[in-house]
């Protein structure tokens, strides 16, 4: 294998331009397995005779885990950045290697035996996940809650937001091109560093494979950094918003659908389900609001999308998605002044029909399902109205303009 870089070069005297492969470790006050860890590193290394470092990227230990680790033989960088994704981010930055495989310090997984991950990095993978599901979990190595709940759960919310290959979203044994991970441009700092890579990178269409991977017990005696609850919330937060579709638009869409199939049952009068259910002028009401919502709801979707795709946080929609980018401030104006006038209308014929007869013989279940669809209407042309202007602010030109105009006055000096 790379007979012209067969040589391990020691990790203090490596050259950036002759770096194959950095083997990277997070650390965080880990001196009961920090030297272990270095040390299947550096075997690899020898064993599959590649050019390559272990770097440990050290959070802030307090344990004397530096010193350790730069007597085992790594090279240790500090980072200034507190959390798990802050460490990774430092260390990536400062990797020498081509490729970068990143593994825990707790000695819960093998950094002896990576040459799976080499194998597909270098057949052209950009981003290799070990899975654990599919490698074999010793016992007591995952907690129950984690592995029959938090991972499963967070993998498939993962795998339904994003079009990811990946069935194993938080393992922390996974190997990338380091160029191909720089220009995705991660910015989150705690544990949903890991969700981030993986729904970057698949957003971004990089190749992506898999490598099964056994997961042991640690060899520490202290509680892990994780925290089960904090850090599920964060990762399947980060998972969410960043899939307006799903937390905005699919559940806008359905509750639109919802309400539009009650409403036209209900306006002509109550209707009666079986021998003792009546949906009447308070189901009307329930299923407005929910049209209401639903509106709301989409166009949300439709302003955090343009949001983050102007940002960088999410790609440009292609396609028949482009559809999002026909939604304008000009054009949720328009459809706000037709719903306007037809709920003040609607508003308008109540008062008529009231007056026309003497403001009490009205049906009042008549005016109260015409009462509860014309105030739904004109506050969703409201809602809309207001949401077009958010929708106008964030698509503002926001260029150095002032930066322009100083150029176009040099270029075009006043006589």
């Amino acid at each position: 294998m790379h007979p012209t870089l067969a040589r391990t070069i020691p990790s203090d005297d490596t050259a950036p331009d002759a770096c194959l492969l950095t083997i990277l470790i997070p650390c965080l006050d880990e001196a009961e397995t920090i030297a272990v860890c270095i040390g299947k590193a550096l075997a690899f290394l020898a064993q599959a005779q590649v050019s390559g470092e272990v770097l440990v990227a050290d959070n802030g230990s307090s344990d004397g885990s530096q010193a350790i680790s730069a007597a085992a033989g790594a090279r240790v960088v500090q980072t200034t950045t507190r959390g798990y994704g802050g460490a990774l981010a430092g260390g990536i930055a400062a990797a020498r290697g081509q490729y970068i495989i990143m593994g825990d310090a707790d000695d819960s997984y093998n950094l002896g035996d990576l040459g799976s991950f080499l194998a597909k990095l270098e057949g052209g993978a950009d981003l290799v996940m070990g899975n654990r599901f599919s490698g074999g979990i010793a016992a007591g190595a995952m907690p129950v809650l984690h592995r029959y709940l938090g991972n499963p759960v967070l993998t498939w919310v993962g795998r339904l937001l994003f079009p990811s290959p990946v069935h194993d979203f938080h393992c922390g044994l996974r190997g990338f091109r380091r160029d191909s991970i720089m220009g995705l441009d991660l910015k989150t700092t705690g544990m949903e560093y890991a969700s981030e890579m993986v729904v970057r990178a698949s957003l971004a269409k990089l190749k992506i494979a898999e490598v099964a991977t056994t997961l042991s017990k640690d060899g520490r005696s202290r509680r892990p950094h994780l925290r089960t609850w904090r850090d599920g919330w964060r990762h399947l937060r980060f998972l969410l918003l960043h899939s307006p579709r799903w937390t905005f638009a699919y559940p806008g869409v359905a509750m639109i659908l919802a309400g539009l199939g009650i409403m036209p049952l209900l306006l002509a009068g109550p209707v009666r389900l079986g021998s003792h259910v009546m949906l009447g002028s308070h189901s009307l009401l329930v299923a407005s609001i929910a049209v209401m919502l639903g509106i709301q709801l989409v166009t949300l979707g439709v302003i955090v999308r343009r949001h983050a795709e102007r940002t960088g946080l999410l790609p440009a929609l292609t396609g028949r998605r482009r559809l999002v980018k026909a939604v304008t401030l000009e054009r949720l104006l328009i459809a706000s002044g037709v719903l306007m006038v037809v709920g003040l209308a609607g508003l308008v014929w109540l008062m008529v029909l009231s007056g026309r007869f003497n403001f009490g013989v009205v049906d009042p279940e008549v005016a109260l399902r015409g009462l509860i669809v014309s105030s739904c209407t004109l506050a969703t042309g409201v809602q809309l109205a207001f949401s077009g202007f958010l929708l106008g602010v964030l698509d503002l030109p926001s260029g150095d303009v002032k930066g322009q105009m100083d150029s176009l006055q040099k270029a075009f000096p006043r006589d």
